[in-house]
């Protein structure tokens, strides 16, 4: 049997398992990926990426690439309800939907103000082939038609147990650490023996994936999700490329039917009821069957194993949030993995990946159900007792308490609008800024190391930045912000966002989230910066520390 090893093994290879591989690779962290299935998803599932997965993605180098593979849907805003789509006023402006709603369930906005980028609409099974390509493009070893069979682990690794699918043959991966992204059901949480709390069901669904050539009834007319009320075909008729491809959810009972009621002739009856249009040739693509569930992994840690995705958190369609929750969940833990596994941090850095986003995940899974509740998709009902967040704040304005994050107040994020002022725990603030002899984004600076951005004053920083170098054996860059600095900011509106005092600083972790401030009144920058880098990595001492991967 043939043995190998690598620092981090990922089970699963949809798109958190990809977006892993990828973050990690961005870290230099090597890694080996199982997916049991041959190929990437066949189904849409998803069908856009938020204003902060956009920028994760655009320092990934793959923005363009997702933005044409979306631009079939690029046009996709209207959401009508009526009893078939030949009766829809698809003329009208979002049929009657209140604004109040439609400003809720929209995280694609563009928001030119807070990011260099904006959300985008594509379909998860046009995204993952991308990020499978790149990933081998960039020398990860990922393995398809491959199974984790079984695992165990101690205090020092994982060992895992793999048996490629095709060929029958078995091997043995030992590695630092597992990161399961291996769904809704994964088994890598159910032999773990943890259970999914705030468990909630809005309902269970028919996801039925079809091919219909409807763009005489909707070029120039596009949308996004049109809600039938045909009372022989009550259902959600959403589009993939507002031409020939289609899913339509239609709601079932499982107490009184299985998804193998659901043949290609019913399935064909129903969408033909439904788009309200005859002698249509329609051919079922495949068929899905999923439930509209809140829920949350009551750990997503044990020992060396991760979970992140679906296999730590469910939540409805509803918002957008369910994928973008899981690649920010990637995003999370991949550097906290690269600085433990190279020496840099100690292990309890790893326990801040539990405390950071299981809160996100808990509220973001809340926030998915409120708006299902509160929404024209009446296919999802359930319980309202909440307040719905601002979009934003829910994608991306959330706030992080650990200890990786130095913070002097305990206030919460608000959740009427999103606050980017550089507050210890949220995301840095995006500000156009002039560098050597370009123009680039603060968030540009991020993702590879710490980051220390200083007032127009804050020279004295550099000084204690290469202390901290040499003492903790650290990558960390110095920007002075300024009419004069290394990022020019004439204007004064990168200080502003920052909250920068002429002396101050504002450190930023590699995930590009704020880990500390100082407002620089002080005569020893080092003894403010290295105490302060030491707890955030969870460092017993100041003492130098490496280690190879």
């Amino acid at each position: 049997m043939t043995t190998y090893s690598v620092p981090v093994i990922i089970v699963g290879g949809g798109l958190v398992g990809l977006s892993a591989a990828l973050f990690l690779n961005r870290q230099g962290i090597s890694y080996l990926l199982a997916e049991r299935h041959s190929r990437t998803s066949i189904h849409p599932r998803a069908r856009g990426f938020n204003l902060r997965t956009m920028e994760l993605y655009r320092n990934l180098g793959l923005e363009q690439a997702i933005r044409e593979a979306g631009a079939s849907l690029s046009k996709s805003k209207g959401m009508y309800t009526a009893e078939t789509l030949a009766a829809a006023e698809l003329d009208l402006p979002q049929n009657g939907v209140p604004e109040s709603t439609l400003r809720l369930m929209n995280p694609f906005v563009p928001n030119d103000d807070i990011s260099p980028t904006r959300g985008n609409r594509c379909t998860q099974d046009g995204v993952e082939p991308l990020l499978l390509q790149a990933a081998r493009d960039r020398g990860g070893d990922l393995r398809f038609s491959t199974e984790l069979r079984s695992f165990r682990q101690d205090r020092d690794g994982v060992t895992a147990e793999l048996v490629d699918r095709a060929t029958g043959t078995a091997s043995t991966v030992r590695a630092r650490y597992m990161i399961a992204a291996d769904g809704a059901k994964s088994p890598v949480r159910q032999a773990l023996g943890i259970s999914m709390t705030d468990e909630y069901s809005h309902g269970f669904l028919i996801n039925i994936y079809f091919q219909a050539d409807l763009r005489d009834m909707v070029q120039g007319r596009e949308f996004s999700i049109c809600n039938i009320m045909h009372p022989e075909a009550t259902g959600m008729l959403v589009a993939i490329n507002n031409s020939d491809r289609w899913c339509f959810h239609a709601p079932y009972d499982p107490r009184a039917e299985s998804p193998e009621d659901y043949t290609p002739e019913r399935c064909k009856e129903l969408i033909a009821k439904a788009l309200g249009f005859t002698g249509l040739d329609i051919q079922i693509l495949s068929v899905l069957p999923w439930e509209a569930a809140e829920g949350v992994a009551e750990r997503f840690q044990a020992g060396r194993v991760f979970l992140a995705g679906d296999a730590a958190h469910v939540m409805p369609p509803t918002g957008g949030f369910g994928a973008n929750t899981g690649v920010q969940d990637a995003h999370n833990l991949a550097w906290k993995l690269a600085a433990v596994l190279r020496g840099h941090a100690g292990p309890g850095l790893l326990e801040t990946y539990e405390n950071e986003r299981r809160p996100v995940a808990r509220f973001t899974a809340k926030q998915a159900g409120l708006i299902a509740a509160n929404s024209m998709l009446s296919l999802f009902k359930g319980r309202t007792e909440g307040t719905l967040a601002n979009v934003l704040v829910t994608a991306m304005g959330y706030r992080y308490k650990s200890t990786a994050v130095l913070a002097s107040d305990e206030c919460e994020a608000p959740q009427d609008q999103p606050e980017f002022h550089a507050a210890p725990g949220t995301r840095a603030p995006h500000v156009w800024v002039g560098h050597r002899s370009g123009r680039i984004s603060t968030l540009d600076l991020f993702e590879r190391s710490f980051v220390l951005v200083a007032g127009p004053d804050g020279a004295p920083w550099r000084i204690a930045a290469d202390t901290a170098r040499k003492r903790l054996g650290i990558g960390i860059e110095v920007y002075l912000l300024g009419p004069d600095g290394d990022l020019s900011d004439p204007d004064g509106l990168g200080q502003e966002a920052f909250r920068l005092s002429p002396g101050g600083a504002v450190l930023v972790r590699p995930d590009g989230f704020v880990a500390w401030r100082s407002d620089g009144v002080t005569d020893d920058h080092e003894q403010e910066l290295v105490p302060a880098l030491v707890q955030i990595l969870s460092r017993e001492s100041g003492g130098h520390s490496t280690q190879d991967v």
